[in-house]
């Protein structure tokens, strides 16, 4: 099955995407005509998930390039854009990773003449968002050998095709599992203060026609303790070497739940949100959001003026918490570091 709708194209010389602010109550698109715009669409989270990111990304790295082409200091425009571009959100390491990715297309380049390079990094762009979805095709069918027939899962936040350059992560193999008759339920978590599963996730669930619920986050918790849950399947933002799991805000609450009643719990990511640098997710670095995100959700005022305000975008889950983590190239189990290494030297864990 393919998805309905396109989250990222490039044509006609502008980066079309989903703009996912305004789901599900209007379907419209922004265009990037700069590499500005990029920055601003990751930033504003026009779109939003670690692998649209990167994806959008590498498209925006590629229209610096056509923007400061002829230059006499090209070279110094375009990686100060790069870096421009890589600050636009800290956490997901995807978007670190196809900038570095495309720097090094560059470098590989950059004696052949300007229209070359450009040329390179518009295939490398294009080759990033094309293997994403190979990619996280291959995802769904690993991660739907954990699922088991007539499953009741529980997900939080967005991890599907809106997430990704198409199909998804987490939600890919809920999908899978779906078109493969497994007659399965989804609980999604309306997971705030954004709301990307109400707004979003339930969205996509409606479009594949999957049977669900979306159910406010602090109901999760119930589910579980009353053996409503089968497995719980997410996504994950920046995996650190050791296996911890740095995730959309509410992740770690339901591991530790996860963990005391015994429900399988795991994480979907490509290997490339894997950071090999970071020992453990005490380095990560957590983004930390506007108050307006939580003392004005969708513009409406909920809390007192001149409330202050905590809001991280995220949380870590420690590897001890975690079942298994889902990827292309087979499912991360304990020992997390061992093989986590294992596939930083290029081995398959399938």
């Amino acid at each position: 099955m393919d998805e309905t709708f396109i989250t990222l194209e490039y044509r006609e010389e502008k980066l079309f995407l989903i703009d996912q602010r305004v789901l599900p109550t209007t379907f419209t698109l922004f265009v990037c005509n700069t590499y500005k715009d990029v920055e601003f669409s990751i930033r504003d989270m026009v779109v939003r998930g670690a692998p649209a990111i990167g994806a959008t990304a590498a498209y925006g790295v590629y229209m610096a390039a056509k923007e400061f082409a002829g230059e006499k200091d090209f070279e110094t425009k375009f990686k100060q854009a790069c870096a421009f571009l890589s600050l636009a959100r800290p956490t997901a390491v995807n978007l670190k990773w196809a900038i570095d990715r495309m720097l090094g297309t560059y470098e590989k380049a950059k004696k052949l003449p300007i229209e070359q390079i450009i040329a390179l990094l518009k295939t490398d762009a294009d080759a990033i968002r094309s293997e994403d979805i190979a990619t996280n095709k291959e995802i769904g069918r690993i991660g739907n050998t954990v699922v088991p027939a007539n499953a009741t899962i529980l997900t939080h936040c967005n991890t599907g095709a809106l997430a990704t350059a198409g199909w998804g992560t987490a939600l890919g193999v809920i999908k899978t599992a779906f078109y493969d008759d497994k007659n399965i339920f989804v609980y999604a978590d309306e997971t705030r203060p954004r709301f990307q599963g109400s707004r979003l996730t339930a969205w996509e669930l409606m479009q594949a026609k999957i049977p669900s619920k979306l159910i406010p986050d602090s109901a999760a918790a119930t589910l579980i303790r009353d053996g409503k849950i089968d497995l719980v399947v997410l996504g994950g933002d920046r995996v650190a070497a050791n296996g911890d799991v740095a995730n959309k805000l509410g992740t770690f609450a339901l591991s530790v739940i996860c963990k005391e009643y015994g429900i399988p719990f795991y994480s979907v990511v490509p290997v490339s949100t894997i950071d090999f640098s970071i020992a453990s997710g005490a380095d990560i670095p957590i983004e930390e959001r506007s108050k307006e995100e939580v003392t004005h959700p969708g513009g409406v005022q909920v809390a007192p003026d001149g409330m202050d305000v905590y809001n991280p975008c995220f949380d870590v889950t420690p590897h001890q918490n975690i079942t298994g983590i889902i990827t292309e190239r087979g499912i991360i189990r304990p020992p997390f570091r061992e093989n986590i290494e294992r596939l930083r030297n290029g081995e398959s864990l399938l």
